[in-house]
């Protein structure tokens, strides 16, 4: 039996977690949906949401895919054999196909942005730039194309070669990167009542949907629920310490949530854009950024940005079809190579209707975030809580007794009750609203 791939050491592990958690979602929909939901007021209920809800799903997902040693299905079939869970993990590798197919065509969003930079058009006139790629269908499929060819390559080129290599360079450079345009950004005229808006919380705006939306976007921003990182926890030796990698993920997950809403909504403000506009609102406010540095400053600080910003979508989208590419590999017996190409080729037939259709692209984003996330979430804490046996998360957790134990309990407490329960108000909610 050929022995399974795993990551070569702790950082490998945290960068590549980091990887799938940081991502598009932070740099393209948490600007928008902190300047949808009331700024500061949103971004308070996310943190507790990622405390509460997010940070305890993700030790589950952990749990499982180490104690399993395989992808969701498999994990779940060999740690409570005879069980439906089984049946239920296979949402969770349907989902992120789902997810990648609308996440793709953003991520060709962020190579059209790129090529433009590349010629410069970010110093001059930086107007209707979006609306322009919106209209054009072909050009919108022509870049989603490219991106999921960039994303396939990496995967065929395995967990050492291809994610640990990409992540380990990619990672470090995407936080570099960020904080240049936070810093410059603060800079604009007008951008104070940015920063003002990111931290001066209005609590009369936390309604149920603020609530619903900021747990969606804990959720979606760490790549929760669709077994990315279960199946990287797969390839996580013994020797690591699971609650050292949740917590490096979740801080510098968001943290760089944070880092993207200053470098973002100053600008806003200092350009006089809608901060509710919804999903083109970073497509139209870092083009001005740049345009308000000097020519060549801007040149390559746009071509900088944009090149980190693709790089973020290809951590996140690598993980995504990591997922299908392990079931299908190690369930099914396909090759790896068959397995991603097979498997992008569907991801890239369904981004297609995505980037024809705005209807189509709204309704699987809310679809993931508001329901296939969430439910994948409550799924894998009930799997560790209610079905594992407390002995075998302990055993995980503390790696065999050596760690914190005390931790272990709030830990456990959190996965086993507070993440199911806070989950399942939020469907509620999102049935009500």
């Amino acid at each position: 039996m050929k022995r399974r791939e795993q990551f070569t050491s702790r950082l490998a592990v945290v960068f590549a977690m980091a990887g799938s958690a940081i991502g598009l979602g932070n740099i393209w929909r948490f600007p928008y949906l902190v300047g949808q939901n009331g700024g500061a007021a949103f971004i308070f209920v996310y943190i507790i949401a990622v405390a509460l809800l997010a940070i305890p799903v993700f030790l589950a997902e952990c749990v499982i895919g180490r104690r399993g040693g395989s992808g969701t299905f498999g994990a779940m079939r060999k740690l409570a054999p005879g069980s439906k869970y089984r049946w239920a993990g296979l949402v969770t590798v349907v989902t992120p196909v789902v997810l990648l197919s609308f996440y793709s065509v953003v991520g060709g969003w962020s190579v059209d942005y790129l090529m433009k930079a590349c010629m410069l058009r970010f110093t001059k006139d930086t107007t209707g730039v979006f609306d322009g790629l919106l209209s054009s269908a072909w050009e919108s499929i022509f870049m989603h194309t490219t991106f999921m060819i960039g994303t396939a390559i990496v995967i065929l080129l395995g967990v050492k070669k291809g994610i640990e290599r990409f992540t380990k360079v990619t990672m470090p450079l995407l936080f570099i990167l960020i904080l240049v345009i936070v810093i410059f950004g603060l800079t604009l005229p007008g951008a104070g009542k940015g920063v003002e808006y990111l931290i001066k919380p209005d609590f009369t705006k936390i309604t149920p949907s603020v609530i619903a939306a900021a747990t969606g976007q804990a959720f979606f921003s760490m790549s929760l629920g669709v077994g990315t990182i279960l199946t990287y926890a797969s390839y996580v030796s013994k020797e690591e310490n699971l609650m050292v990698s949740a917590w490096g993920t979740a801080v510098s997950d968001l943290l760089f949530a944070l880092l993207a809403g200053f470098a973002i909504m100053p600008a806003v403000f200092a350009a006089g854009i809608e901060p509710g506009q919804g999903p083109g609102l970073i497509f139209d406010t870092l083009p001005y950024i740049f345009s308000q540095m000097s020519p060549w400053v801007g040149a390559m600080v746009s071509i900088l940005f944009f090149l980190s910003v693709l790089v973020a979508a290809l951590t996140s989208s690598i993980s995504l079809l990591e997922v299908g590419v392990a079931y299908l590999v190690e369930e099914k017996g396909i090759s790896r190579t068959k397995a991603t190409i097979g498997l992008a080729a569907l991801v890239w037939a369904i981004g297609v209707a995505c980037s024809l259709s705005g209807g189509v692209f709204n309704f699987l984003d809310h679809l993931c975030s508001d329901w296939l996330m969430p439910f994948g979430g409550v799924l894998f804490a009930m799997f560790v809580g209610w079905k594992m046996s407390k002995a075998d998360v302990r055993d995980e957790l503390t790696n065999g007794g050596t760690r914190n134990i005390r931790i272990f309990n709030v830990a456990y407490f959190l996965i086993r009750y507070i993440a199911p329960i806070g989950v399942l108000g939020i469907f509620v909610t999102n049935l009500l609203r």
